[in-house]
């Protein structure tokens, strides 16, 4: 359970990070999602999270 709250920790860092960094780009990207069908979003979010599953399964083995 300690390991799910670090990466919710992390995922929060590198979020907040990246909204501090471009936030005009956020909105554009915010936007962008706001006009992509609904289907390619849950194509494109079921891929994350096979990948961030991928990555975690070959990293802590």
């Amino acid at each position: 359970m300690k390991d799910f709250f670090v990466a919710v920790g992390l995922v929060l860092v590198i979020e907040g990070l990246i909204l501090a960094a471009f936030p005009s780009r956020i909105r554009d990207a915010l936007e962008t999602m706001r006009v992509t069908p609904d289907q390619q979003l849950r194509l494109v979010g079921l891929l994350a999270a096979v990948i961030g599953l991928g990555v975690v399964w070959w990293i802590r083995g």
